[in-house]
């Protein structure tokens, strides 16, 4: 029986509210497509909790010679919606009895935007941010903390994530998981968690 979901963020709850892709490439004159790369490379460490992120795009940006401001090439960082079925069906599972969690890789740049303007953690029981727990999926530790913090076992929680390696890892803790993008419908979302005998509503 399971008594817990994890969702993941982007693809799950969220998805861009604005073509930020497009917004990245302009940010340079040529090879944009390598210039977004180096971007979400530099990335990476603030994920896990380490370095400033306005940092990280700073030097991006001086090393590509761009004209764009820090605040230009951060500003995609907020283009995104949470869709607000997926919303209400979280509503409806917490009203039913089941921890709903987000468990999500942002740095605390985006967290801040998330969890302080936006209100996530209202939505969620508990919210599990990669940059708090200094550990990002698909590392099996990042389960692991989570799974000790909400002081269950593994076969009691389900998470759903639109990334196959972070379902991978999931998996391989011994929770149940499965793939899942806010592109294939919120229907399909509710067809996933009723297969697992979770309370949604018709």
């Amino acid at each position: 029986m399971l008594s817990a979901v994890l969702f993941d963020a982007d693809g799950v709850v969220q998805r861009p509210s604005q073509d930020w892709w497009a917004r990245l490439t302009s940010l340079v004159p040529s090879d944009s497509d390598a210039f977004v790369a180096d971007l979400m490379a530099a990335e990476k460490p603030s994920l896990v909790g380490k370095g400033d992120f306005r940092d990280a795009v700073a030097e991006v940006l001086h090393r590509w010679n761009s004209p764009a401001s820090v605040e230009e090439a951060m500003e995609p960082w907020h283009w995104f919606a949470a869709e607000p079925a997926v919303i209400s069906l979280i509503g409806s599972l917490r009203a039913a009895g089941i921890g709903c969690h987000l468990a999500t890789n942002q740095q605390a740049y985006r967290r801040a935007i998330m969890q302080d303007e936006r209100g996530y953690g209202a939505w969620f029981d508990q919210t599990f941010y990669s940059c708090d727990l200094g550990l990002a999926k698909p590392d099996p530790a990042y389960f692991r903390a989570i799974l000790a913090a909400l002081q269950v076992s593994a076969s009691e929680v389900l998470f759903i994530d639109d990334n196959e390696a972070n379902v991978a890892g999931a998996l391989g803790v011994g929770l149940r998981a499965e793939v899942y993008d806010l592109s294939a419908g919120v229907p399909a979302l509710v067809e996933l968690l009723r297969r697992y005998g979770l309370p949604v509503p018709d």
